[in-house]
């Protein structure tokens, strides 16, 4: 006589859970995560309290399809809110602003960045020339040295110094 296998499937669901868990940590999507969840759940629970294979299968199932269209979405949210791109090193470079230190001579000079950092740096082709003090543009990084480009003026700020000159009349 032949043993009952179905009264040793609660090997398999745990099985199945862990190998689920498993792929979960190479892939890190919740998927997988929200299927083991489900062969826990409704498999292994299913078979701990007596119930018959096809209703732990079911209840599997739906358990799994529950989880992944409810929670993975919230997790998957919740997981990418904080995870805004920040350009680091040599890429938080771009666009920054600078003021020149020391006047260009054919095209080459120094440049203090507005991190603090001081630069090689060259004009930007058909750029006019930047003396000491005037502010610039990172736009482009070669090695050692950046490329620069006068800072254009916005309208808001020439406005905001005219309004604050001394010429202004007093009420």
């Amino acid at each position: 006589m032949l043993p009952d296998l179905t009264q040793y499937l609660w090997i398999a669901w745990l099985v199945l859970a862990v190998a689920f868990v498993i792929i979960e940590l190479l892939t890190l999507e919740f998927t997988f995560l929200m299927l083991a969840a489900g062969s826990v759940i409704g498999g292994l629970g299913t078979n701990l309290l007596g119930g018959p294979w096809w209703l732990q299968v079911l209840l599997a199932a739906a358990v799994s399809a529950l989880l992944l269209f409810t929670i993975r979405p919230l997790l998957l949210k919740a997981l990418h809110r904080s995870s805004q791109p920040h350009p680091t090193n040599v890429d938080a470079l771009y666009g920054m602003a600078a003021r020149v230190t020391t006047p260009f001579v054919d095209g080459r000079g120094f440049v203090r960045l507005d991190n603090g950092e001081l630069w090689t740096a060259e004009l930007a082709s058909a750029s006019p020339a930047l003396s000491a003090g005037d502010r610039a543009v990172v736009t482009a990084i070669r090695g050692a040295t950046v490329e620069v480009a006068p800072l254009p003026s916005s309208p808001a700020a020439s406005s905001s110094a005219a309004s604050d000159s001394p010429e202004r009349s007093s009420d």
